[in-house]
């Protein structure tokens, strides 16, 4: 079972395209924090059938710039 988990974790943490509830706990930030960050174009996304996705190279290169 220990095993299951550590899969579930490691997957969760190696998904190329996230989505704003993963960046929330993946940096910390809040959703508005997010939100804003799209709206002001620091920060890219794509709409994906109605559902906000970021890349995960994408928030690396918002966030440090």
């Amino acid at each position: 079972q220990l095993d299951r988990i550590e899969n579930k974790i490691d997957n969760r943490l190696n998904k190329t395209w996230l989505s704003i509830a993963d960046v929330t706990q993946t940096t910390g930030n809040s959703r508005s924090s997010i939100l804003r960050a799209i709206a002001l174009g620091e920060l890219k996304s794509v709409k994906n059938k109605g559902k906000r996705m970021m890349r995960k190279s994408w928030i690396d290169r918002g966030i440090t710039g």
